[in-house]
């Protein structure tokens, strides 16, 4: 069994024309890297579009939320579960919630900051005082604080963690006890190639202007480009382990992620873009040592050629993983690949073995980590 083991998704995606990811002027964020402007979709934005796909396929116990109206969502759930009106839940839930010390927000009970819970987590918080609802809600107020402070709400939020907090963490920064280690680390998404910013001018017609009304009811600008991203994130399997306390949730929880990383989109003026594609390549490499983001492969910008930007990224992405391999000598303990070119790419299959469907690829996965801490 080893130590420590991540696995590495590495993965070429083509988008059309879209803004993903605004700016703060409202353009599609963007870095240089390489000397050269490139179009960036952040971490956060990927995280969460992934965390959504992520739970969308998860059983509602099992899903997890980041808000801050943890104190509405556990007073409907006491309302759903005892005799409480609405107002007795509220109180009660405020109570139980006050020990653990989170800060209120601006808006009358709502945190401070997102918290990010599993609904598994908050039903456990209600199993605590179901059956003495009616008794808690009778209180004074002094008495109710007291009698919360001896429940240990905090220690449910300290255990149990669904899938979806043990793999992408919590930060409580007033709260250190709160805070699970993120088992997931998801990268900046980069173009392999230049990228210039455009803009779409449009208008919109009035439909109810009579014949001889002219001119737009509405125009407008949006910012937009289009590139193949190359996007990367790993797992600490070790970490995730320990975060969940299973080794078969973990294993699930990787398989569920690769899906979700792969399949998952930001969905920044969707509506007016329709950008949803799918990758042209997921390759997966498990290692023993540390993780490794590829993104040297791309410091010179990838040129337009007559087979495409996606083949050309993935040649340069393939001589990049064995051009590391062959100067650090540490031969990964996996690697599979799964992609959508008519003809192999010749170094692809040197550096990542074999096509495979999608499917096939996380089910090798799951056999090397199954080997690894079930059988190991």
């Amino acid at each position: 069994m080893p130590e420590h083991q991540y696995v590495d998704f590495h993965i070429l995606q083509t988008v059309p024309p879209a803004n993903l990811n605004r700016d703060d002027q409202g353009n599609p964020k963007e870095a240089y890297f390489g000397g050269v402007r490139r179009s960036r979709v952040s971490s956060q934005a990927w995280k969460r579009a992934t965390r959504i796909e992520f739970d969308r396929h998860l059983p509602q116990v099992e899903r997890s939320t980041r808000t801050k109206q943890i104190a509405k969502q556990l007073a409907d759930r006491l309302a759903d579960r005892t005799a409480l009106n609405e107002e007795q839940a509220q109180r009660l839930a405020n109570a139980l919630l006050e020990p653990l010390g989170i800060k209120a927000g601006r808006k009358d009970g709502d945190t401070a900051y997102l918290l990010y819970y599993g609904y598994g987590q908050l039903d456990r918080i209600v199993g605590l005082v179901a059956d003495r609802a009616a008794e808690l809600a009778e209180l004074p107020d002094d008495a109710l604080v007291a009698a919360a402070k001896n429940l240990k709400i905090a220690d449910e939020l300290k255990t149990g963690h669904p899938m979806g907090v043990a793999l992408f963490g919590r930060m409580v920064a007033d709260i250190p006890s709160l805070n699970v280690d993120a088992a997931a680390q998801v990268a900046h998404a980069l173009s392999t190639h230049r990228v210039e910013l455009e803009s779409d001018y449009y208008t919109a017609v009035d439909d109810a202007n009579e014949r001889d009304e002219t001119g737009a009811g509405m125009i407008g600008n949006i910012g937009f480009n289009s590139a193949t991203l190359y996007r990367y994130a790993t797992i600490g399997v070790h970490q995730l382990i320990d975060n969940i306390g299973s080794v078969d949730a973990a294993l699930d929880a990787v398989q569920r992620f690769g899906r979700a990383f792969a399949l998952s989109m930001p969905t920044g003026h969707i509506n007016a873009f329709a950008h949803r594609t799918r990758p042209s390549l997921v390759a997966v490499v498990v290692r023993d040592d540390q993780p490794v983001n590829l993104v040297s492969a791309f410091e010179r910008p990838v040129p337009a050629t007559d087979s495409g930007v996606a083949a050309a990224s993935a040649d340069r992405l393939a001589k990049e993983y064995l051009r590391s391999v062959k100067q650090w000598g540490d031969e990964p303990v996996h690697v599979a690949v799964s992609h959508a070119f008519d003809e192999d790419v010749e170094s692809v299959t040197r550096a990542f073995g074999p096509n495979r469907t999608f499917d096939q690829t996380l089910e090798g996965l799951n056999e090397t980590l199954t080997q690894a801490w079930k059988q190991g």
